[in-house]
């Protein structure tokens, strides 16, 4: 019986290298499934983000501000208002 014993215990070895085997390459499959999305996405916000810029940069020359700095931030402005204050 110990020889009986020893063919299930290594049919029950193989069988469980051979799950754990095609386990571990699902979850790789689905792993590189998941990074290919993220970084189409990635790329796909790069190329939006560049298109906004443009946009932005033609609506400046449309406007003839082209040279001139960005108006103060809210922060900025109350930050000045507040030395103007205490001076």
């Amino acid at each position: 019986m110990d020889g009986h014993d020893s063919e299930d215990a290594k049919q029950s070895t193989a069988d469980m290298t051979v799950f754990v085997q095609n386990l571990l390459q699902q979850m790789q499959s689905r792993f590189q499934t998941m990074s290919d999305s993220i970084i189409t996405k990635i790329d796909e916000m790069g190329s939006r983000i560049n298109e906004l810029e443009q946009s932005i940069n033609d609506l400046k020359a449309e406007m003839g501000v082209e040279g001139s700095p960005l108006p103060p931030s809210k922060t900025n402005a109350d930050e000045s208002k507040k030395d103007e204050g205490s001076a």
